[in-house]
């Protein structure tokens, strides 16, 4: 039995059943990378502007709004379940931001590899086997640890002050979790709920809940 918002380790999968790729979970990555990338590039004017305000608060603090920024390694990791899925969905989504067109412009992909790799690390650290609410939430921290290293080292970042960099990291940290995590988590179990996605382990579990 599981409590609420966690779930069993799923069933121990063969080698080609975790890492063989259908033509589905190639299609869904897709979809998911494009259509959160269409997120990402609303959330751009939005986010900056939360962004902004937050740092001219207290600097660092605009990590806070860099939470919706990370949702699609998240998504992709709990949807396709398979090595390299929230890695891939994240890095798709930042690349439709960009040619869409932002003001980061190809800084945008380097983001989304990191990111992705944050969050990919979490999911392999659980065998690709957990995905509940605790493991989403670990994956978004994961995926904001990997955005903080990169602005670090590549964005100028390790010239700014010490406490800039524990209050940015601590405002990035708490934004994946909540943003990119536990909403990624409720977005999941959602479109799961509609039957769209019937053919993944997700929607199965979604019809045995019911």
């Amino acid at each position: 039995m599981t409590t609420p918002g966690t779930s069993a380790p799923a069933p121990k999968r063969s080698a080609s059943d975790l890492f063989g790729w259908r033509v589905i979970d190639i299609v869904i990555a897709a979809v998911l990378g494009v259509a959160l990338g269409l997120v990402f590039w609303a959330w751009n004017s939005i986010g900056y502007l939360w962004f902004q305000a937050a740092d001219a608060v207290t600097p660092g603090f605009g990590g806070t709004a860099v939470g919706i920024w990370l949702l699609a390694g998240v998504v992709g990791g709990l949807v396709i379940r398979k090595p390299g899925a929230a890695l891939l969905v994240e890095l798709l989504a930042a690349i439709v931001s960009a040619l869409i067109g932002n003001v980061w412009g190809i800084s945008t992909v380097y983001s989304g590899l990191a990111q992705g790799l944050g969050a990919e690390l979490v999911f392999a650290a659980f065998a690709y086997r957990r995905f509940g609410i605790v493991t989403a939430a670990l994956a978004g921290a994961g995926a904001a640890a990997g955005a903080w290293i990169l602005e670090f080292f590549l964005f100028g970042n390790i010239e700014k002050s010490v406490e800039f960099n524990i209050i940015y990291f601590v405002s990035l940290i708490v934004s994946g979790v909540v943003l990119a995590g536990v909403l990624g988590w409720f977005l999941v179990k959602a479109l799961a709920a509609t039957g769209a996605l019937s053919r993944f382990a997700v929607g199965r579990e979604s019809r045995r809940e019911v």
